[in-house]
């Protein structure tokens, strides 16, 4: 089906990333994979390319353009490409409406023009190795201490932990903390008692760095709150419809990359003496996953337009995550079954596509999380 939600405009950048990707990601990225973290000078090109700060106005150096179709584009080339280790999504499409919707006019000078240029790379800390999708138990504590706040605590799993210059941390600021004693705290590279743990091992993605944070009585300055005190679950609700709309786009254009690389296997790849794409049980797998993915296009267009005319609603976003994420790790087991032993084969597209997608349905909130929030809503 002919998609019509784009314009000569988003068409025109459509060709800015695939020629960045070509340029400045694909040559290097299997080296990433090796080193297990990206280069910076992979995020300065970015910057000059003006893909980072796509809705950051232009008086801080961004694009000032709030339309969510070109986040869309983005996404999808950086996932045809197999490249999600350069995580400019994270840094654009969940850290950016931070900054840009919380931050003091003071905030947004200092930070702000280094997000745009990709000198200042960063990072939000909300998960605990005791706490996941459930916000309300987080333990980090921020503590009121005149001048500064008194960050104590750990968070896991950070997306950018290790190369992120600035990190917004989810953190306790009454001692009840949960859905009203929550707010977010800014820490900035080399502030004295934040600390990284390793580079953790990964069985996908492993250009994206992912780190342990450490904050032994880190003294943050009392201008580092980001947004209200005691507000953050409210804030952090707000920004997570994009976030989950930013891996559903990935999601659905994941599948699709499958299928169309699956189908060009099958039609080559030979059997009995004749192509798979011969076989009948072959040909009903391509149609099952092709109508699927079909389908699915259609609702994640719908919502992509919602969201960038500022209609979409977190239950709608919600499902657009789950079921997308979900085709995704369906087809991806499908496409790797139809590849045979090649599909087992790292120098195989649907062998790296089979653990780099895995986490698809975990994080931004796991599908068991979205389904909770879509039936709360129907059974409230």
């Amino acid at each position: 089906m002919q998609r019509q939600i784009f314009t000569e405009e988003h068409d025109a950048f459509r060709e800015v990333v695939r020629t960045f990707l070509a340029k400045e990601v694909l040559p290097h990225y299997e080296q990433w994979e090796k080193d297990g973290i990206v280069s910076r000078e992979a995020w300065r090109a970015a910057g000059r390319q003006g893909l980072l700060g796509l809705a950051v106005p232009e008086e801080y150096g961004g694009g000032g353009n709030t339309d969510f179709r070109f986040s869309a584009v983005l996404a999808e080339e950086f996932t045809r490409a197999g490249a999600p280790g350069l995580a400019l999504g994270l840094h654009n499409d969940i850290i950016g409406p931070y900054l840009t919707g919380l931050g003091t006019q003071e905030q947004k000078r200092r930070w702000l023009p280094g997000f745009c240029s990709g000198e200042t790379i960063t990072a939000i800390a909300m998960t605990e190795p005791g706490a996941g999708s459930d916000l309300q138990a987080i333990r980090t504590t921020a503590e009121d201490n005149g001048d500064h706040w008194l960050l104590n605590g750990s968070k896991t799993f950070i997306s950018n932990g290790i190369l992120a210059d600035l990190v917004v941390v989810v953190a306790k600021t009454t001692p009840e903390g949960g859905a009203k004693g929550l707010s977010l705290i800014v820490v900035e590279r080399g502030t004295e008692g934040f600390e990284r743990g390793c580079n953790l091992d990964k069985i996908g993605q492993k250009s994206q760095d992912t780190a342990e944070l450490f904050f032994n009585d880190v003294r943050v300055p009392k201008e580092n709150l980001l947004g209200e005190l005691d507000g953050a679950f409210i804030h952090l609700m707000t920004n997570l419809a994009q976030e989950r709309m930013g891996i559903a786009v990935a999601g659905i254009a994941a599948a699709e990359h499958l299928l169309e690389i699956t189908t060009e296997y099958v039609k080559e790849r030979e059997a009995f003496g004749r192509p798979l794409s011969k076989l009948q049980h072959i040909r009903f797998e391509i149609a099952e996953m092709a109508t699927e993915c079909a389908v699915t296009r259609a609702f994640l267009d719908r919502c992509i337009v919602d969201h960038s005319e500022g209609t979409l609603d977190a239950v709608h976003a919600s499902m657009a995550k789950w079921w997308a994420t979900e085709l995704q790790k369906r087809v991806a087991d499908r496409c790797l079954q139809l590849h045979g032993g090649y599909g087992y084969m790292t120098e195989y597209r649907v062998a790296k596509a089979f653990t780099d997608g895995r986490i698809q349905t975990i994080y931004g909130g796991t599908t068991e999380i979205m389904k909770e929030i879509i039936g709360r809503s129907l059974l409230a």
